[in-house]
């Protein structure tokens, strides 16, 4: 720990009392917002290891029927069966605070199919894909927005950690002994003050 630089004096003394009692204020409104801000962490990390494993469940399904139908139909069936699709998608972000933290927030909206094609000459493993690829998209969005939330959420929480840190291991610390030396300084000039009144008050008697 350190000793700031500062004169010790009562006046300076009040001043490192008041601002100590700040720091220990600000100290635990951080430690609460560090406490908030990782249980809201750790929520957003189990939702998105839940969003994860069905997200990879369903492509693993989706992609296992188009490698199948990929097999059973030509590429010039399956390229022609995706030209023509009329789903469109349409993705718009905005932001909300939580806990002083912007976090995006995703809205997706989606029209048209992209099954359009006939059914003679396709198999029924493209139909299901293709379906299942339009119904996980949404999941995907879920995964990235709630993804970028927890990186957020993350940065934030090593920023007030340093913080936390930095007065807890220093700037009070640091204030406490600036205190107490202040205070012994104060102590002996006042001691030196007291022997150096008795001296001349010894003096003085002596010569009456």
């Amino acid at each position: 720990m350190a000793i700031l630089n500062v004169n010790p004096t009562r006046m300076a003394l009040l001043g490192l009392k008041k601002k100590i009692k700040g720091a220990k204020r600000g100290h635990k409104l951080l430690k609460d917002k560090q406490d908030g801000l990782m249980q809201k962490f750790m929520e957003i990390i189990r939702e998105a290891k839940r969003i994860r494993e069905d997200v990879e469940e369903k492509l693993g399904g989706a992609f296992k029927n188009f490698i199948r139908a990929g097999s059973l139909m030509s590429e010039e069936f399956v390229e022609g069966a995706l030209l023509y699709s009329t789903a469109k998608t349409e993705l718009s972000v905005k932001t909300k605070n939580v806990m002083s933290v912007r976090i995006p927030q995703f809205t997706l909206k989606t029209e048209g199919d992209v099954i359009t094609y006939g059914y003679l000459q396709t198999s029924g493993e493209l139909d299901m894909s293709l379906q299942s690829f339009q119904d996980v998209f949404p999941l995907l969005i879920e995964l990235a927005e709630i993804e970028k939330s927890a990186e957020a959420l993350a940065d934030e929480l090593e920023k007030t950690r340093r913080r936390v840190n930095a007065l807890e291991y220093r700037m009070i610390p640091d204030l406490e002994d600036t205190i107490k030396f202040i205070q012994m300084k104060l102590g002996e000039m006042e001691r030196g003050t007291i022997i150096n009144t008795m001296v001349v008050k010894a003096k003085i008697e002596a010569q009456g």
